[in-house]
């Protein structure tokens, strides 16, 4: 990323800023459209608070994807800006047609022009300007930037909740989330410390934390409770007391261990100290976020984002509960059942409800711990009746040898008058449940064309 890539992104998103200003000092109600997982949902928290804090009004709709039905549809409402949070970019032209100014706030890959031609509506997006979206920066960040000229330096936080949601700060932190975490380390909104990257480590017994452990990854251990169990046993730890409870020399020496599993495990962890304490960590409020988008509970996320510290939160840490649990069921069913080989990729299916909502995560994971051949992308596919959703996942090895999901699941959903999209490393679609065969031949196709480039 240039810093000539920043400063034009930069100013684009000034452009965002002024409009959205000019609207809250009309008395106008903004209209926020916005995804439904803990990118989307701290992307449209960050807006929420940045125009409350300005005496502003907001409607907000939390959705799975963005239609081009949903998008008509909002041409009948008769709102004077309408503002969409990690969704959009792929209908510019579409959205320009609203009777009213648009702002989009996105970071998946732009597949139409880049709006500049629309008089009415200002994209702000990475891409545009030759930026990373799967790296640089995510929606959350982006609409930092869109309200940043109204000095809301209190929402860099939130902001990189949202990255940490889209897997974007697993490794060196880059781009515009490095500009976002500096300036939250010097106003003092944003802490770091070294310490071990455990999962719920205050809230659960050891045992669980460690079999909860995704990111990063412990092979053998996580997902696997009786694994993590039999890991402390054998180096002579209780494994039902929680981590605060361990002796010094007892911590010290599990850190060793783990880290000779991972060495990821120990690293920089970043927190808001302003929070309360279970939102303290940005991984555990974004784990905590990304389990209310699972269960459908958008509201609760989106209270969450915007100060209920109550009731809402209970809520939350309750579906990360379950949610945990059950991505624990998800990665215990990919190691019996494995995935189904294709030339360049491979493809997990269920039609198992509980599933379903897990299954780019249960990719994800399942390449991480290498339980899934992590040199071919993983296509999860989930039958919701006479169609299938489609989540694809991949590793940054091999984006670098050329694999672009986004692309490859775009191009061969049009096929079958799908639609789909995404992040070169992450990517959705959804096509006809009978064609399912004939996509998945088609993307294997064109991933063998990009490894062959």
């Amino acid at each position: 990323m240039t810093q000539e890539a920043q400063h034009s992104l930069l100013n684009r998103a000034d452009e965002a800023c002024s409009l959205i200003k000019e609207h809250i000092d009309k008395d106008h109600i903004v209209r926020i459209i916005s995804h439904n997982d803990s990118d989307g949902l701290s992307s449209a928290g960050v807006m929420c608070n940045a125009i409350s804090k300005q005496g502003g009004k907001f409607h907000v709709t939390i959705v799975p994807r963005l239609k081009e039905e949903f998008v008509k549809k909002l041409s009948r409402e008769r709102y004077k800006l309408f503002v969409f949070c990690d969704m959009g970019s792929a209908f510019p032209e579409l959205i320009s047609k609203l009777k009213a100014n648009s702002v989009i706030c996105d970071h998946h890959q732009v597949l139409e022009d880049d709006g500049e031609k629309y008089e009415n509506l200002v994209h702000v997006n990475p891409h545009l300007f030759g930026m990373s979206g799967t790296r640089d920066v995510s929606a959350s960040g982006v609409s930092y930037l869109a309200t940043r000229g109204m000095d809301n330096v209190e929402l860099s936080g939130l902001a990189l909740v949202g990255a940490y949601g889209d897997m974007q700060c697993s490794d060196e932190i880059q781009g515009v989330n490095k500009m976002i975490l500096d300036e939250g380390l010097k106003s003092s909104v944003i802490e770091e410390h070294d310490d071990l990257k455990i999962a719920y480590k205050k809230e659960e017994p050891i045992y669980k934390s460690l079999s909860y452990t995704f990111n990063p990854a412990l092979k053998d251990i996580s997902g696997d409770p009786e694994s993590a169990k039999a890991f402390l046993q054998e180096h002579g730890l209780s494994y039902g007391i929680k981590f605060e409870d361990l002796a010094a020399e007892e911590k010290d020496m599990l850190k060793e261990e783990l880290i000779k599993i991972n060495p990821k495990i120990f690293d920089t962890v970043y927190s808001i100290p302003s929070e309360t304490p279970a939102l303290r960590s940005i991984e555990d409020y974004s784990n905590i976020l990304d389990a209310c988008g699972k269960n459908k509970k958008y509201g609760v996320g989106l209270s969450i984002c915007i100060g209920e510290r109550d009731e809402a939160l209970n809520e939350g840490l309750e579906f990360a509960k379950k949610y945990r649990d059950s991505l624990s069921k998800g990665i215990e069913w990919i190691r019996k059942e494995g995935s189904i080989k294709h030339d360049n990729i491979q493809h997990i299916y269920t039609d198992d409800k509980a599933k379903k909502r897990l299954m780019g995560t249960i990719a994800s994971v399942g390449i991480e711990l290498e339980i899934l051949d992590p040199e071919k992308p993983v296509i999860a596919i989930s039958k919701m009746h006479d169609i299938v959703k489609i989540s694809g996942r991949t590793t940054m090895e091999m984006i670098n040898r050329g694999v672009n999901l986004g692309y490859a699941l775009s191009e061969s959903a049009k096929s079958f008058n799908g639609a789909g999209g995404g992040h070169n490393i992450a990517a959705g679609a959804v096509v006809p449940f009978k064609e399912m065969d004939n996509f998945l031949d088609i993307v294997d196709e064109i991933v063998g064309t990009q490894l062959n480039q």
